[in-house]
């Protein structure tokens, strides 16, 4: 520390504000969890390399906080919203990273113990601690550099996300539609401090570049799916 949003999911997740406060109180905003506005246009997101094939990339980076306070992160640790960790798509979980905000070079290490963010717009989500040190908390997103402090070299599985939903039912008939054409679509929930939200997946690749290959295919669907590494 997607779009086939159904109507339900979309205003409930407006209600979230996009990773960020304005004006803080002591108490953080709650940011927004399956749809976040895009960052402002003189923020365009980049192309995360995987860390075996480079050291050092630009990225977008927002933040989360209170909607997952206490919840288990997909590494298994529970969330502390005050403390220094990300979510990243696929770096190997317990990777240590320091993320440098370019805007005014405050840096700061943290680990990759959760997987997110789930646009596109985004390539990181850090924990609030972790933007506090970084000092974007009320500008919600900032242009930053990451650099892996580890050497990853081991073997992934990847599988794609196609859209999350508010409503159960919306998953379950994007799910039947999609297993028409592809292998192995699953539904995977998700239980925030705001509400339960429902993420339909695709697959199982032994590569990126096949479950990025997959991802294109299901973008011709009118989807937004992301790649995710499978843990």
């Amino acid at each position: 520390m997607l779009r086939v949003i159904c109507a339900g999911a979309v205003c409930t997740l407006a209600m979230l504000a996009a990773c960020a406060g304005r004006g803080m109180p002591p108490e953080p905003p709650t940011p927004s969890i399956a749809s976040v506005p895009p960052p402002p246009a003189a923020i365009a997101p980049a192309t995360v390399q995987p860390p075996d094939q480079i050291n050092r990339v630009t990225a977008v980076a927002a933040w989360y906080g209170k909607e997952l306070q206490g919840k288990k992160t997909a590494s298994g640790e529970v969330f502390d919203m005050y403390g220094l960790s990300a979510a990243h798509r696929t770096f190997p979980l317990g990777t240590a990273v320091r993320v440098t905000n370019l805007e005014n070079s405050r840096s700061v290490n943290v680990k990759i113990n959760d997987r997110g963010p789930f646009v596109k717009s985004r390539d990181l989500d850090l924990s609030y601690g972790a933007a506090k040190e970084l000092g974007f908390v009320e500008q919600g997103t900032a242009r930053v550099m990451i650099e892996s402090l580890d050497a990853a070299h081991d073997s992934a599985q990847y599988t794609v996300q196609a859209a999350t939903f508010a409503e159960e039912e919306s998953a379950r008939q994007l799910k039947e539609r999609l297993s028409k054409k592809f292998e192995r679509v699953f539904i995977v929930p998700l239980e925030t401090n705001v509400a339960r939200f429902y993420r339909v997946r695709v697959g199982s690749y032994g590569s990126e570049e096949r479950a990025e290959h997959v991802a294109g295919k299901l973008a011709l669907e009118g989807l937004e799916p992301v790649v995710m590494r499978k843990d």
